[in-house]
């Protein structure tokens, strides 16, 4: 069964239909449109590529509440499909070992469901978007993780907080092998302070969590990596890290699976 995926983010809804863990169309909307009949997901359920696809329900998650709110209207009235939301009362297969899951990011959750269906536990989820996020599978389940600033902000702060210093783009910033250690000019200084400081920080957050999961005797976890800013991680850690760009939607593909059987 094909399945559409949506993955709302606080500006872009990342849409992909799934079928046995691949993703087979893929695309962005922006999140505030997310109910515009022309650029929005009713242009897309009536798009004749995705009408080809013969889906047969939909899964989602999202991190904004009116975007939230907009959908699941939006879907009611227009699609006789099954629909799945993800979020911390509807994470099927998934325990929740956290004092307050209602803090739960919905896209995490669906992370861990992804993670748990194609690694097994324990694992460690880096999702490196706007925001850089560790999430903890265990045998029991969801157990916490860590949120710190993504490379996006990085490059924006330093450019919107300052008066001369240009604005980087964050696909940019992968550092060759030989690259120099000192930058000789402000554009190449801030690329490696980003680059650098950025997979410094990722590292360090890594020794923490896994520091603290021997502490709790969970030993040789997975370490899954995603998000639009994997890339810039040292080449080193490709012996290290399973990449895993549409681990979100295969997460979704699966607690809509679950749900349904």
């Amino acid at each position: 069964m094909k399945i559409l995926c949506l993955d709302i983010g606080n500006t872009h809804t990342h849409f992909s239909v799934v079928e046995n863990r691949r993703a087979v169309f893929s695309g962005t909307l922006k999140t505030a449109q997310i109910d515009d009949s022309e650029d929005g997901v009713p242009a897309l359920l009536r798009s004749t590529e995705f009408e080809a696809l013969d889906v047969g329900g939909i899964s989602f998650c999202s991190v904004v509440p009116a975007a939230t709110e907009k959908l699941s209207a939006l879907l009611a009235g227009t699609t006789d499909l099954p629909v799945c939301r993800v979020y911390h009362e509807n994470c099927p297969g998934l325990g929740i070992n956290y004092p307050t899951p209602r803090e739960i990011g919905p896209d995490r959750l669906a992370n861990c469901i992804g993670a748990q269906a194609r690694f097994g536990a324990p694992a460690v989820i880096i999702d490196m978007g706007t925001a850089v996020t560790f999430d903890i599978l265990s045998e029991h389940g969801y157990e916490g993780g860590i949120i710190a600033p993504g490379l996006e902000i990085m490059t924006r702060y330093l450019h919107e907080q300052t008066a001369l210093l240009p604005a980087l783009n964050p696909r940019e910033l992968l550092l060759a092998e030989d690259a120099e250690g000192i930058g000789k000019s402000t554009l190449s200084a801030m690329k490696l302070g980003c680059a650098v400081g950025f997979a410094g920080m990722i590292e360090k957050l890594l020794e923490t969590v896994l520091a603290q999961l021997e502490r709790w005797s969970i030993r040789d976890p997975k370490i899954i990596a995603t998000g639009g800013c994997a890339g810039i991680l040292p080449r080193e850690w490709k012996n290290k890290v399973h990449w895993a760009p549409f681990i979100t939607v295969q997460g979704l593909e699966e607690a809509f699976l679950r749900t349904r059987n």
